[in-house]
């Protein structure tokens, strides 16, 4: 690899690429389980959609579900590595209510900590109502381990989370942007924008990069079109 490949883009940070070229989801991980029935069954009594229950081959059988509103899901596995996982995050807008909701159906939640300045657990609500602060544990029957936090506010970059409210904000925001575009934009059916603008905003992006990702979405979809 030559210099005009390292280091020199202002694109690349140490080499490499700041933005990846190509979307990388975390979808579905891989949790170890010795009895697949039992653990299905205690994460549907939590409310997690069954995805898949279905055998592959002769020997395989794939059960994946999914957290109400999550976009990435779980495979139970009976040959994954045997040790529980530990410090999976379920984000939860509300951890008090999430707390009652999973405690209702049959979940053993420890109470809600937030840490201290020295990163130690205390007792309670973040007292500053922090967002990311607060936090609530509990394990399925096979000790993997799973942590509630608080998120009302997301960090840059890390996308949006699509509740209602955010939603309508979001909304009001790209048809602003929208406007500002449509004055100069050729013509165009407006939904193509507005979905990669949403697009864009809920991978982190800021809204003027949203915008232009947005434009060149429309522009190259016409000349595609020809």
């Amino acid at each position: 690899m030559n210099n005009a490949q390292i280091g020199t883009d202002p694109q690349t940070v140490t080499g490499i690429r700041a933005t990846p070229t190509v979307d990388f989801n975390l979808e579905v991980m891989a949790i170890s389980v010795s009895d697949v029935d039992r653990a299905k069954a205690f994460y549907e009594r939590l409310g997690w959609r069954l995805d898949s229950d279905a055998m592959v081959g002769n020997n395989f059988r794939a059960v994946q579900l999914t957290p109400p509103g999550s976009r990435s899901s779980i495979h139970l596995s009976t040959t994954a590595a045997s040790a529980p996982t530990q410090g999976m995050c379920l984000v939860v807008s509300d951890i008090q209510a999430a707390r009652r909701d999973l405690i209702a159906r049959g979940a053993n939640v420890s109470e809600v900590f937030h840490l201290d300045e020295n990163h130690r657990a205390v007792p309670g609500t973040d007292a500053e109502r922090h967002s990311y602060g607060s936090y609530a544990s509990f394990t399925d029957p096979d000790g993997n381990a799973w942590l509630l936090q608080q998120v009302t506010t997301r960090l840059p970059g890390r996308g949006l989370g699509l509740d209602v409210v955010t939603l309508t904000e979001l909304l009001r925001e790209t048809e602003t942007r929208h406007g500002m575009y449509e004055p100069t934009a050729p013509k165009h059916h407006w939904s193509g924008w507005y979905a990669a603008y949403v697009a864009a905003r809920e991978r982190g992006r800021n809204p003027h990069d949203a915008a232009d990702d947005a434009r060149l979405h429309v522009e190259g979809a016409l000349t595609a079109q020809g």
